[in-house]
């Protein structure tokens, strides 16, 4: 189903060969899987896990139209039973959340590009609590953005090049 977007720049969607491709990586992980969907945009990452079987998912956006669209997508795909939505900067939703004994088992990080979010929002998943044990975790960024080889408690496990973008999962470090 086409879902909404926001107009004009504001926001990045995943491609679709992107979405495409970390979906088939994914396929293990979705079936009955808790999704936190930070910096979710219009949620169509979350609203995907959600259509494959995932049981349930949170999305959060620190923008007041995002979060309007999402409410409308999950409403549109007849999802919003399944979904959460929060309005907030992530690190605050993270607090939230811990302090609720939430956990995850798949989280999507899509900040915008070239700003240095992801590797201080990993540090905050572990130091948060809200990582199940078998957890994985899809940062997609800019080609040129550093992020982490590990972070103590997780560590890279594959990096997928798209273009300008790059996917990297991370999974427990064992």
């Amino acid at each position: 189903m086409k879902l909404h977007t926001l107009e004009g720049m504001g926001t990045r969607p995943t491609t679709d060969r992107v979405r495409e491709n970390l979906f088939n990586i994914l396929a293990p992980y979705i079936e009955n899987s808790k999704v936190l969907d930070l910096f979710a945009g219009s949620g169509s990452l979350g609203i995907e896990a959600l259509s494959r079987g995932a049981q349930s998912a949170v999305f959060s956006d620190s923008n007041e139209k995002c979060i309007d669209i999402i409410k409308r997508n999950l409403q549109h795909v007849k999802l919003f039973e399944k979904g959460q939505v929060f309005l907030g900067e992530a690190q605050l939703i993270l607090k939230k959340l811990s302090q609720h004994g939430e956990k995850f088992d798949i989280i999507f990080l899509d900040p915008p590009y070239r700003k240095g979010i992801i590797p201080p929002i990993l540090q905050f998943l572990e130091e948060n609590d809200v990582l199940e044990d078998r957890f994985i975790i899809s940062a997609e960024s800019d080609i040129d953005d550093e992020l982490p080889e590990s972070t103590g408690g997780m560590v890279v496990s594959k990096v997928q090049i798209y273009g300008k973008s790059k996917l990297t999962f991370y999974k427990r470090n064992i």
